[in-house]
């Protein structure tokens, strides 16, 4: 985010201490509010000229307002919220750990029932919002963090894309990650639980694959093919996978909502059986 706030700075109360991540439209760093030293993860999304417009402001609260009221343990809590200068900020919780993107490359893949473990846990979290009527709408590996020693899978960003949307219409951005959006998403439909179950199975595939399910050389080729061409067949590239593990992400990736998953809790289960049948069996590839 160049010509961004520095560490060293404070936004809205909070130190920013060290730069965690940054892109070409925001920024997250390690904070420490001022009044109560309580350590964050502040993350920073430049608005522009929608800062200054008050239904883009009023959807901003809404949609944060939302996300505070997810207490589960595989969500990363938000703490505050708010719009300062040009700026959206998010004060969410400091999650030790990795994201899930450095497993996303051939040569670093988990391990085939570590990965199923990992959805199921990320399923489950996803059923949790769903009932509070939350869609994560940005679900992909870097919002994924795992902890290996606590055995802690949290997914992080919940709701943000809702909020950053309402902020950033005027600015034509395209809000989500192309590549494990839904092809409703992409079409400008509203995103549905069935769209981050979608986004999960794009996940898995990229985890045990070692590649996307669909992948272009320009955003337009991406784009035409999410609309149209169905996901490559994960048992053709990964045959030692349970045909019962190819076919559940297969449902996943139905370009239909109708036919994907409907329920993140049922969805779970299924993975959760997937893995102990998988772990049972010896059959792990790496």
């Amino acid at each position: 985010m160049q010509g961004g706030p520095q560490p060293g700075q404070c936004v809205a109360g909070y130190r920013l201490l060290r730069a965690l991540g940054q892109g070409a439209h925001g920024a997250v760093f390690l904070a420490q509010q001022d009044a109560t030293h309580t350590v964050v993860a502040l993350k920073l999304t430049r608005l522009g000229a929608a800062a200054d417009d008050p239904a883009a402001r009023e959807e901003f609260a809404r949609a944060t307002a939302l996300a505070r009221r997810l207490v589960h343990p595989g969500i990363a809590a938000l703490h505050a919220a708010g719009i300062e200068g040009p700026f959206a900020w998010w004060a969410m919780e400091a999650v030790p750990g990795t994201d899930l993107g450095r497993y996303t490359q051939a040569r670093r893949l988990l391990p085939e029932p570590l990965v199923l473990h990992v959805g199921q846990r990320v399923a489950q979290a996803l059923a949790y919002a769903h009932r509070q009527g939350v869609v994560h709408r940005d679900l992909k590996p870097a919002n994924v963090l795992v902890h290996w020693p606590s055995h802690s899978v949290k997914l992080v960003d919940f709701g943000l894309a809702r909020a950053a949307d309402g902020a950033q219409t005027a600015t034509g951005l395209l809000l989500g990650t192309p590549a494990y959006m839904a092809p409703e998403q992409l079409a400008g439909s509203v995103p549905t639980p069935r769209s981050d179950l979608y986004a999960l199975g794009a996940m898995l595939f990229q985890l045990l694959a070692g590649r996307l399910p669909h992948e272009g050389a320009s955003m337009g080729a991406l784009l035409r093919q999410v609309a149209s061409a169905p996901a490559p067949d994960l048992g053709a590239l990964c045959p030692q996978l349970p045909r019962e593990v190819t076919t559940l992400v297969a449902r996943l990736l139905q370009r239909n909502p109708a036919d994907r998953p409907a329920d993140g809790e049922a969805l779970a289960r299924e993975l959760d059986a997937a893995a102990k049948h998988l772990a049972g069996s010896g059959s792990m590839s790496r």
